[in-house]
């Protein structure tokens, strides 16, 4: 199936997945109607339900659902989603304190029938669940801390919204509707657990032994595994993989872009730059170590695209996707022609520039460089890259190219601006952009 009549129907299948509660609350049989105020609230809160269960799906890492749209997407969606069902969730006991102020005596945590304090432990849940997520940073709350705190309060939040529904009962006098209901978070939550802990023993098949951890530019590290009794991991460039070092169950569990040649399945390359938590140790972690690598994910590629040539924008460590499509370009002697503009603070920041030069006499590549605190006598470009500097350096060809933009999100969204501003079609520019939380 084509990807976007794919995503289209994963568009309609999630929208009559969230919005089924109200076709439950408006099948026979059904109790007597109250004011619009109290019907309202409880329909939100029936489709704020749905939602919050439904995301257990979305950071699932299934293929067929990532296919059309991209992981980095659907995690980007799961975000924007969360603060929706967060709001209609919360309008659920707002709604009714507008109705009637006597409502308010109802929010109390420890107080009232079960049925209350149901409700409100789930409503509570789901408020500090979003709340850690948006300042996880600025609290420093450890990646691994949040993943366990992100997993218990989620759970927890559909377990006690259902004990709630069920002790209310106004609309779940019919046991078949509240069976459809535990049968819908049942089903999301059980997407959640198999991905925690059965699809680890599936990846613990195929391990990965750390073969070289090899330092680079700009405290990057290139760490190499190669494939222990198996022939390795089929992958396109530009993909990338969740990486655990020593067990396959391990919490430490982090995504990064795969830079090896494709040509290579047998011998995986990831390019991590220190940055905190897991890759500041990097470094330290010796040849030999059991790794695992769940994927590959991500529909960032090339080998996607019939382009006759392509434009790769890096950003940092944004490189990393694109040395797996040079790398693999040069490998299978691919004569289209790349452009890769690659920014950097300092010269001596700048991985792999080396290889680079090397790549350039394997295949059609040029290499433009731009430095933010370029060296003396530097006759390069300088500073960000912006709609000045695409002017410059973008090819003049007749045919199109296609661009690929890799990098922090802020680079992302100015260079995405600056490349519609230059006059490339937004059906030609791609850009990976992964930011969990």
């Amino acid at each position: 199936m084509h990807r976007h009549a794919a995503g289209v129907l994963w568009v309609f299948a999630y929208v009559l997945l969230v919005t089924s509660p109200l076709l439950l609350m408006a099948l026979r049989p059904a109790p007597p109607g109250r004011p619009f105020l109290v019907e309202a609230s409880i329909a939100l809160g029936f489709v704020g339900l749905v939602m919050m269960a439904a995301q257990f799906a979305l950071i699932g890492r299934f293929a067929l659902l990532s296919a059309p749209f991209g992981i980095d997407a659907l995690l980007r969606y799961h975000r924007h989603i969360a603060m929706l069902a967060l709001a209609f969730v919360v309008a659920h006991p707002v709604m009714l304190v507008l109705h009637d102020r006597a409502y308010l005596t109802w929010l109390d945590p420890l107080g009232g029938s079960w049925a209350i304090r149901t409700g409100n432990w789930a409503i509570y849940a789901i408020v500090l669940l979003t709340l850690l997520s948006i300042f996880r940073q600025r609290l420093r709350i450890g990646y691994e801390t949040w993943r366990v705190t992100h997993a218990i309060l989620g759970v927890g939040a559909v377990v006690s919204a259902h004990v709630h529904i069920h002790l209310a009962g106004r609309y779940t006098d019919a046991v078949w509707k509240e069976a459809v209901l535990i049968a819908i978070s049942t089903v999301m939550v059980g997407l959640f657990l198999y991905l925690r802990f059965v699809k680890p023993a599936f990846v613990s098949r195929s391990p990965y032994r750390v073969a070289e951890v090899r330092p680079e530019r700009g405290t990057v590290w290139s760490l190499s595994l190669t494939a222990v009794d198996h022939p390795g991991l089929r992958f396109v460039p530009g993909q990338y993989g969740y990486l655990k070092l020593r067990s396959p169950y391990t919490l430490h569990e982090h995504p990064f872009s795969l830079a090896s040649s494709a040509e290579r399945p047998d011998r995986l390359e990831f390019a991590i730059k220190e940055l905190g938590d897991f890759t500041s140790g990097i470094g330290r972690v010796p040849p030999g170590t059991a790794a695992f690598v769940d994927g590959p994910h991500g529909s960032f590629s090339p080998d996607l695209s019939g382009a006759a040539g392509f434009v790769l924008i890096a950003g940092g460590i944004g490189i990393a996707p694109f040395m797996s499509v040079l790398r693999t370009m040069a490998d299978r002697g691919d004569p289209r022609p790349v452009l890769l503009i690659y920014g950097e603070k300092r010269w001596d920041d700048v991985a792999f520039r080396e290889e680079l030069d090397e790549l350039r006499q394997r295949m059609a590549l040029d290499v433009v460089f731009a430095l933010e605190r370029p060296p003396d006598g530097w006759t390069g470009e300088v500073g960000f890259v912006n709609q000045e500097m695409l002017q410059r350096v973008l090819p003049r060809e007749r045919f199109e190219r296609h661009v690929f933009i890799c990098g922090p999100n802020p680079m992302i969204d100015a260079v995405e601006r600056a490349l519609v501003n230059c006059g490339v079609p937004e059906r030609l520019i791609s850009a990976e952009r992964f930011e969990l939380v």
